[in-house]
């Protein structure tokens, strides 16, 4: 395997430097498994703050670039390294990408796919993850504030005044944080992150029908605030296998692995040396990249 040294020699000593050295080993990837290779990397490790780090609809234009010329019947293996966005954006890409490789999807998680990158990994038929990485809850969050806590604190206060009316003013003071309809919002956006991961998982990874219950303690698990406790929480391999997910283990497959993590290691390097914010690209070489302004 290239360890972070390796790499870092091999982009000191390459003419153009890191979009060389990643398209090798893209292209070696895709050589290795006869599929093709996207790639979605952000910064946000090394970059937090900066714009543009999350899933978002700007995002549809990278992906139809990275798409454009490739053989679909090949299949895609998808590389995520993210820390989440917009559900609704995660759900057009799906839907791009399963209208291209119809079920024939497996996503790829070198360290981190968290929150809504977590529900793009849903749409895969399979996970392939290392020791090292790890998927996060689904659970919506309004400006850093889980929609869960949100509802029960609705919920609390509606029990509260059932028995004790005259607790009214403290609820009205408590409450006013919150703009008008704001309830409604937070009930629908854990709604619809069910109804997106359940939709995915029993049209790819299982069979709708036969596996109903095991689609349900999934999303039950992923999108339940009171299991994970907190948003960024990371959700091993093992723990992923353990509630239903089908899980490949990274680590069964050196020559995978090598160059997974080698890729992975590219990444970290481009982003350390440059002010690429997000770069998603193909094997083939078509690329966007995202940068600080």
């Amino acid at each position: 395997m290239g360890n972070w040294r390796v790499i870092l020699g091999e982009i000191q000593d390459t003419s153009s430097q890191t979009d060389i050295v990643r398209e090798k080993y893209l292209k070696a990837l895709s050589d290795y498994t006869g599929r093709n290779v996207i790639s979605y990397y952000s910064s946000w490790l090394t970059k937090n703050g900066v714009q543009n780090l999350d899933i978002c609809d700007a995002d549809m234009t990278g992906f139809m670039t990275a798409v454009n010329g490739i053989e679909c019947q090949k299949g895609l293996d998808l590389i995520l390294h993210t820390p989440g966005g917009d559900p609704t954006a995660a759900e057009v890409i799906v839907n791009y990408l399963r209208s291209k490789f119809n079920s024939d999807i497996r996503v790829i998680v070198p360290q981190l796919a968290m929150s809504a990158g977590t529900m793009i990994a849903c749409a895969g038929k399979e996970i392939i993850m290392g020791r090292q990485s790890s998927l996060g809850p689904i659970d919506p969050q309004f400006s850093g504030i889980p929609a869960y806590n949100i509802q029960m604190e609705f919920e609390e206060a509606k029990h509260d005044l059932s028995s004790h009316p005259e607790n009214a003013q403290y609820w009205a003071i408590k409450l006013q944080q919150y703009p008008a309809a704001f309830m409604k919002s937070a009930i629908d956006a854990i709604n619809l992150s069910s109804e997106l991961v359940s939709k995915w998982l029993g049209s790819c990874m299982f069979d709708s029908v036969k596996d109903e219950q095991v689609i349900y303690d999934i999303v039950n698990f992923l999108n339940e605030h009171d299991n994970s406790k907190v948003h960024n929480r990371h959700l091993s391999a093992e723990k992923c296998s353990s509630v239903g997910l089908k899980i490949s283990m990274m680590e069964d497959d050196d020559e995978l692995q090598d160059l997974v993590l080698s890729l992975h290691h590219a990444y970290m390097i481009t982003f350390d040396s440059s002010a690429a914010v997000k770069i998603i690209e193909n094997h083939n070489g078509k690329r966007l990249v995202s940068s600080m302004r």
